[in-house]
């Protein structure tokens, strides 16, 4: 299966996460509970684009569309 960025997908899809295109803020995901292999969905999109809620780890977090661009799922 093909690797997308979270922000490539549609709001509803489930997906897993793969990995992470910035360190930085890799970091930061991960404290929040975006670890790989984990189940996520994007829940809500803001109608500007940005933020994007997701869900993941069992709780809603909201994230800014450049942190979501950094993950990778599958």
């Amino acid at each position: 299966m093909e690797l997308r960025k979270l922000t490539d997908i549609e709001i509803g899809t489930v997906a897993t996460i793969d990995s992470f295109t910035d360190e930085e803020t890799s970091i930061l995901l991960l404290e929040m509970g975006c670890l790989p292999g984990e189940s996520i969905e994007i829940s809500n999109i803001a109608p500007l684009g940005d933020p994007i809620a997701i869900k993941v780890s069992g709780y809603k977090l909201s994230l800014r569309k450049k942190e979501a661009a950094t993950i990778l799922v599958r």
